[in-house]
């Protein structure tokens, strides 16, 4: 029976995870084509994801018959929840939609996480296991690409301001893209790269699961890429919802740019293992 309520615990967890990834497509969608079609269908799978997710506390809770926050997963469980659980009343009192975009996918992100705890078997096909790790390689590298855009695109948005500020703008100022065009551009290379971080975080604690089973929350490359993702996800926040353009988000990207430079030579381990297979 206690093996059939463990079962059970991880059962609605895993269940709760999957109607929270609605919350995430939602967030990708906003961000790529600033629409918020999804909002009441993310929002009411959400709700009813938190239901599940509390029901996986409680029921590992009377199992254990201790509040469940023993270890790194337990507590990253009751935390989303928590935030979860925070954001409905808020959204039910205040109706602050825009938070969406920075709680859905950190509900999301930190409850996959928190099913991570269980261990499994290993990978079933060596060819399986290198394909994951080159998905996840390649998804780090395009998002830093589309970073770098954005970083660039920032960098040229401050400039072209100074020179309007002056007055006297320089030739080169000519030769730059209008403020409307960079703006669109900072957003659009903002989404796309958030969403190939995001898809990326996902496919690095999948592998890492799998290949260094419930230890895999240690590795310093792990916490290196949800270090960087959350500093991304900050970004778009702020963007998106604190309305940060000019001087604040030019610094903010480049400094989310250097944290996604250390995830790079952290994961550039992974590449040369892949390599010598």
């Amino acid at each position: 029976m206690a093996l059939s309520m463990a079962e059970m615990s991880v059962i609605w967890l895993r269940v709760a995870a999957a109607l929270y990834s609605l919350g995430l497509l939602h967030s990708i969608l906003m961000l790529v084509r600033r629409r918020e079609q999804l909002f009441r269908v993310a929002l009411g799978a959400f709700a009813l994801g938190s239901v599940f997710h509390f029901v996986s506390i409680v029921d590992e809770g009377i199992l254990s018959n201790r509040c469940p926050i023993s270890n790194t997963y337990e507590t990253l469980s009751m935390c989303a929840f928590l935030v979860a659980a925070v954001y409905l009343f808020i959204q039910w009192r205040y109706k602050m939609a825009s938070l969406s975009a920075f709680i859905f996918p950190l509900v999301f992100v930190m409850s996959l996480m928190a099913t991570l705890g269980n261990p499994v078997g290993a990978w079933s096909n060596p060819v399986v296991r290198s394909v994951w790790l080159t998905v996840h390689i390649v998804l780090v590298l395009l998002g830093f690409a589309a970073l770098v855009v954005t970083a660039v695109a920032s960098l040229l948005y401050l400039f072209q301001e100074r020179e309007l500020k002056s007055k006297k703008p320089r030739k080169f100022y000519y030769r730059l893209p209008a403020l409307g065009a960079l703006d669109d551009l900072i957003s659009k290379s903002m989404g796309i790269g958030f969403v190939l971080m995001t898809l990326a975080v996902i496919a690095a604690s999948t592998w890492a699961f799998i290949e260094h089973k419930t230890a895999w929350i240690g590795e310093p490359n792990v916490a290196i890429s949800f270090f960087t993702w959350g500093t991304y996800l900050v970004l778009v926040f702020l963007r998106t919802t604190a309305g940060w353009r000019g001087r604040k988000a030019a610094i903010m990207t480049v400094a989310v740019l250097g944290f996604s430079a250390l995830t790079w030579v952290a994961h550039s381990r992974l590449g040369i293992l892949l390599l010598r297979q």
